[in-house]
């Protein structure tokens, strides 16, 4: 069967309507370096979306493979973060004008049409460069298989995390013999935590900044803590709703008593977070790319996966992964040098740590070079125990889902709506969004619309 013809018009609808511009530490507006090398035997266009802190980690990591690959030309490109990348990467591949080696965020795959605008790794070219399945936690390399093939070669997860101050805690008793926050396991232990380091909090200051307005990080605690109490989404053919509303309930329940017991000040932003920690707050929850923050201060910290309240380890992760966007001819010299270059990097991925995310290959996690890394090395564990939104076309990272059900999950947070009522809200859009075409499928009428 030939490949569904996928117009321009549906393409820009559909990769307009996917995505949210983000102004995340690891999603951001830069410029890539044009460094072609005189007289190499092949050229590989790469499109990528790192930059600040990851840009010049990614670019660190892309300079060795120069050196070590000098047959090799490696073009980057840092293209803006949001509809804009997608919105090109769907017009190229759909045009056959895509780059020979691409980037994207792990839940986005499934509705980036894997067979019609991505191509499939060839696992035996991988293998040969030093990446196999057995070096991956095999959940997260079956996130990227589709149909029973390799669409996503997993560089990352980054995760969600409680970062804490040791002077803080240990002034309030809460820092163990090994200079770590003390364990918790159920929500009460947890807010008599957040009583005890309140006490100890400087006047002013917040326990706990947990960006309660913002909807893409209330959407992935939620997930995080709807995990621990191993709530689900969708049944395994993805055709009926399963979410809980009890469980959901208690979830919601609470992320609202945070500001209901005044350990979040709800006059303040998700932004103000950070920053009370660095002026003196104990606690913070904040994505692991916070990590470089934290380092430039020379803050005396620490940082975990997110409390197992309800009983199980489970903290929201994502993962930046490479992706072969679609090519007509693709194979040859180029594809090979593709295949060559994500396998480098992934297996050469101890400069990326440096940025807080987990390095997915895992002979680098037991390395004596990361175990030195502090805090990665405290939150490394967040590897086995990943809470993902469902495999689902709409899901991803800032997408649709978080779009539609985040700003529910924010509602009953801040207090506008019951925790009940929103969770059958939630449910709602769930079974909306279900019943919903994926207007990137090759298949769906134009005139069905994008889902925005």
């Amino acid at each position: 069967m030939g490949r569904p013809d996928l117009s321009r018009r549906r393409l820009l609808a559909a990769a307009g309507g996917l995505t949210v511009a983000g102004s995340f530490g690891f999603a951001a507006l830069g410029t890539g370096a044009d460094a072609l090398a005189s007289g190499a035997d092949t050229r590989v266009r790469y499109w990528n979306l790192f930059s600040g802190g990851d840009g010049y980690n990614m670019i660190a990591m892309l300079d060795a493979f120069r050196a070590d690959n000098p047959g090799i030309d490696v073009k980057d490109s840092t293209l803006q973060w949001g509809s804009p990348f997608y919105t090109k990467l769907a017009m190229a591949a759909a045009g056959n004008r895509a780059p020979d080696l691409g980037v994207m965020h792990m839940g986005r795959v499934t509705g980036f049409s894997p067979g019609r605008l991505l191509d499939p790794w060839d696992v035996r070219l991988l293998a040969k460069y030093g990446v196999r399945e057995g070096d991956f936690n095999p959940a997260l390399w079956r996130r990227g298989v589709i149909d029973g093939k390799l669409y996503a070669l997993p560089l990352d997860i980054h995760v969600q995390l409680c970062f804490y101050r040791k002077d803080v805690l240990k002034k309030a008793g809460l820092l163990g013999a090994d200079g770590r926050m003390v364990p918790v396991t159920s929500t009460d232990e947890w807010f008599d935590m957040l009583k005890e380091a309140r006490g100890a909090t400087k006047k002013g200051l917040q326990t706990l900044g947990m960006w309660h307005n913002d909807q893409n990080f209330q959407w992935w605690f939620f997930v995080a803590f709807y995990t621990q109490l191993g709530g689900t989404w969708f049944n395994a053919a993805n055709t009926e709703v399963t979410f809980d509303t009890d469980k959901a309930t208690q979830v919601l329940q609470f992320l609202r008593r945070h500001l209901t017991e005044g350990y979040t000040n709800p006059a303040f932003g998700g932004g103000a977070g950070a920053e009370q920690v660095l002026n003196g707050a104990p606690f913070a929850w904040e994505g692991n790319w916070s990590v470089p923050v934290f380092d430039a201060a020379k803050l005396d910290y620490g940082a975990t996966p997110l409390p197992p309240v309800f009983g199980e380890q489970a903290t929201h992760a994502e993962s930046h992964a490479f992706v072969l966007p679609h090519q007509s001819g693709r194979g040859g010299a180029a594809d090979e040098a593709a295949h060559r270059l994500a396998a480098y990097v992934v297996t050469h991925a101890r400069q990326w740590a440096a940025g807080g995310h987990i390095p997915a290959y895992t002979p680098t996690l037991s390395t004596p070079a990361y175990r030195k890394l502090n805090p990665q090395s405290e939150y490394v564990t967040a590897m086995d125990h990943q809470a993902t939104e469902p495999k689902v076309w709409f899901a991803g990272s800032t997408g649709i889902l978080a779009q539609r059900v985040g700003p529910i999950v924010v509602s009953s947070t801040v207090g506008s709506a019951e925790p009940d009522v929103a969770a059958g809200r939630m449910k709602g859009m769930l079974t909306e969004l279900l019943a919903s075409k994926n207007p990137m499928d090759g298949r769906t009428a134009a005139q069905g619309g994008a889902v925005a």
